[in-house]
């Protein structure tokens, strides 16, 4: 059944409405916290899928006032886009460090290199859609198969070890459906079983990400919690450890706090009732105690709080 008299699938379709909102909400959370660097990988990923599906699910459609090639190229780049994306992404979210190589350089050489040669510059030479296929699949084909295994010793190496054997078991499970692109194309897979596939793969992408999210959310808000039931800090009574941290007097306490207040020497003897003389004599024993050269070094000196 297709929708608006394309062909588009209304499975197609309906997918792409939903995520379009999905996408609406999650970028708003995004422009929030662009510190998110998680949800900005799923933002770019989400982005990708809806687009492939929409070029998917239109392309190559002779009705349609655009070139067939440049159609076919749209629908079959838009894959290939976001089958080299893939890897960066659980690269990148999931931490999967055996996937560095092909996330930054292998999809370049094994995706992106033979559909820009025999998508790009052979099929509008040749015009031979069959053959291009044929040839220009191949290498992602065996390389997807390839990626299949790296992913799924990279997930078991892990999770090696961890009662969360249920997550491996999802992270592999959304992992397939991606991978296979070349596949279905190869074998020139209906739309709508290649739409549920992918779209598949990643509601359990989509359901893996907000179950991280709200482990990370959890976590922030336990520290401003833990945060919220310390004691208010009093700084006078941190001003005092320091001094007595490093030896001062009574009164050389008192000379020290004024001149932390940015107060001269001279005030200084006015506020304390004792000659200026007496206040640089202070002075000079608390330099020597708090290892200072002058009043700049003296102060740093003294907000240096000590962790102990």
């Amino acid at each position: 059944m297709t929708v608006f008299g394309t062909d588009m699938h209304l499975a197609t379709f309906i997918f792409v409405v939903c995520e379009v909102l999905f996408f609406v909400s999650q970028l708003v959370l995004y422009l929030q916290n662009p510190a998110e660097k998680n949800r900005q990988y799923y933002l770019i990923l989400l982005g990708l899928l809806i687009i492939y599906n929409i070029a998917g699910g239109l392309f190559p459609d002779p009705a349609l006032p655009i070139d067939i090639n440049l159609q076919i190229n749209l629908a079959y780049g838009t894959g290939f886009v976001m089958g080299a994306y893939f890897p960066y992404y659980f690269y990148r979210v999931f931490e999967l460090d055996d996937l560095r190589w092909n996330a930054r350089i292998g999809v370049w050489i094994f995706l992106i290199a033979p559909f820009l040669l025999f998508f790009c510059i052979g099929l509008p030479l040749l015009d031979d859609l069959p053959a291009t296929i044929w040839y220009g699949l191949a290498i992602p084909l065996v390389y997807a198969i390839y990626l299949i295994v790296i992913i799924f010793l990279s997930i078991r190496k892990k999770f090696e070890g961890s009662q969360n054997s249920l997550e491996a078991i999802l992270t592999y499970s959304a992992a397939v459906p991606w991978v296979l692109l070349p596949v279905f194309s190869y074998v020139d897979a209906s739309q709508f079983v290649e739409v549920i596939c992918t779209n598949g793969g990643f509601i359990i992408i989509t359901f893996l990400f907000i179950r991280k999210m709200i482990f990370e959310n959890r976590k922030v808000f336990a520290k401003l919690n833990d945060s919220d039931l310390r004691p208010p800090v009093d700084p006078s009574a941190f001003f005092g450890q320091r001094c007595a941290e490093l030896g001062l007097t009574k009164r050389e306490c008192e000379v020290a706090e004024k001149v932390a207040q940015g107060l001269t020497s001279k005030e200084i003897a006015e506020e304390l009732f004792i000659s200026e003389r007496t206040v640089n004599k202070h002075l000079q024993a608390i330099f020597k105690k708090a290892d200072s050269k002058n009043r700049v070094e003296l102060i740093n000196a003294l907000n240096s709080y000590s962790s102990s």
